[in-house]
């Protein structure tokens, strides 16, 4: 135990030192205005960003802390604040090597922020609506982006140019890519407030399996009563979890035929 109220996102970093995972400790507590979104540990483990939701009087910020530098964390006072004016920052990665983040908004925006200046290095918006999750390929050349809008893309992680477009017919609330095979799966269905007056079938409640090159649907895992909220490949590739907003995680192992599959173009 530790927060009061809702924990929209957790990471630790490569050795799980600061996170301490295997006593649960809390080692260090940061005090903001308003909720957090999003966190992260840079490449190295060294710098933790998190952003903070436009709500109560306060805007959205962006805020860098080193934690080779033990007065930031005693002091409550990051080495970099960026706010965030227009429109909230509702997901965010870091960026190759650490040198920025990416972060979407819920306005569709993408921005990639420099994590030494502050400054917007690139800004694009490819989404109409809210970007709900963005999630980087193993080598972080690539990320794919979930939004309301219905459809997740596929982006270049230096230029944040799009690459590819996944289509579906309700909101995406996640979306991964698989760390061996060009696949990408989909996450997401009817908006939560409407689950009660819909059945599953309407809701669009399965997983959805989408080929990353031909931009074609070739599978979907049912299971979920709900809309799916998070999807995620394990490392080595042979399953994937998804958490949903019927209470369950539901961790998938891939048949042996998945392995055999040859997408016919």
């Amino acid at each position: 135990m530790g927060h009061t109220g809702a924990v929209w996102c957790v990471d630790a970093d490569n050795s799980c030192r600061l996170w301490d995972c295997e006593t649960g400790k809390q080692l260090a507590l940061l005090k903001t205005n308003s909720a957090v979104r999003t966190c992260g540990f840079d490449f190295g483990g060294n710098i933790i960003m998190f952003s903070t939701d436009k709500q109560m009087g306060y805007q959205c910020f962006v805020s860098f802390f080193d934690l080779r530098d033990p007065s930031q964390i005693d002091n409550n006072e990051p080495y970099m604040k960026i706010p965030c004016n227009d429109s909230k920052i509702t997901s965010a990665v870091w960026g190759p090597l650490g040198e920025c983040i990416i972060a979407g908004h819920e306005s569709g925006e993408l921005n990639q922020y420099s994590a030494k200046s502050g400054e917007v290095l690139v800004n694009v918006k490819e989404h109409s609506r809210q970007i709900n999750d963005i999630q980087l390929s193993r080598d972080m050349t690539m990320f794919v982006t979930a939004s309301k809008d219905n459809t997740a893309k596929l982006f270049d992680s230096t230029t944040l140019e799009r690459q590819k477009t996944f289509r579906t017919e309700r909101p995406v609330n996640s979306a991964a890519l698989s760390p061996n095979y060009d696949h990408v799966v989909l996450g997401g269905g009817q908006e939560a407030m409407d689950v009660t007056t819909t059945s599953t079938r309407i809701g669009k409640f399965e997983a959805r399996f989408f080929h990353l090159a031909f931009e074609e649907e070739f599978g979907r895992v049912k299971g979920h009563f709900g809309p799916i909220n998070s999807v995620a490949f394990h490392p080595d590739g042979k399953s994937y979890s998804s958490g949903g907003e019927d209470g369950y995680v539901r961790i998938h192992y891939f048949d042996p035929q998945y392995f055999e599959f040859e997408f016919e173009a």
